[in-house]
């Protein structure tokens, strides 16, 4: 599985952000702007709780391992195959939901003077730090999950299947 980076997420955001702004912009300038759901940083801080639960398992239940501490009991790798899955898309889909709030919050900081707007944009950036919390959480995640190296054979290249000699 490839490692998802920092700089694909902050891509991915920093374009749905550009879209979202122009979008409510174009909206806005139609008709009324939909408001920014009120449970939108609840639900992202909620996947980020349990992201960060799954991640203090396995960093602990890998650390009791890998000290060899009596009674430690192994991260069957499927498990962790699965928390990898659920903490980089997760961290995709935290990617794209915070840009759409951070564009739509940029957008409403030029009417912060009427109460329902500024109450929408607190909402937004309260949403982006969620979002960002579930993006740095998965990161964490991917980077506990990560496999040793294998350095038994300096001049055998990684990945490649062993010569008989």
């Amino acid at each position: 599985m490839k490692p998802i980076r920092l700089r694909l997420l902050l891509g991915i955001t920093t374009v749905a952000g550009v879209l979202s702004w122009a979008g409510t912009k174009l909206w806005d300038s139609l008709g009324t702007l939909p408001g920014v759901p009120s449970f939108a940083p609840i639900v992202l801080a909620a996947i980020a709780v349990v992201l960060l639960a799954v991640a203090l398992s396995l960093r602990t239940r890998l650390k009791a391992v890998r000290e060899r501490q009596p009674g430690a009991k192994r991260v069957d790798p499927l498990v962790a195959a699965r928390a990898l899955v659920l903490a980089q898309a997760s961290a995709l889909v935290s990617a794209v939901v915070t840009g759409i709030y951070a564009g739509t919050g940029v957008f409403l900081l030029g009417q912060l003077d009427v109460s329902a707007r500024r109450d929408q944009a607190i909402t937004a950036g309260l949403a982006v730090l969620a979002g960002a919390a579930v993006m740095a959480i998965g990161l964490w995640i991917q980077h506990i999950c990560k496999l040793p190296e294998d350095h038994d054979d300096p001049n055998h290249p990684r990945g490649a299947a062993p010569t008989a000699r």
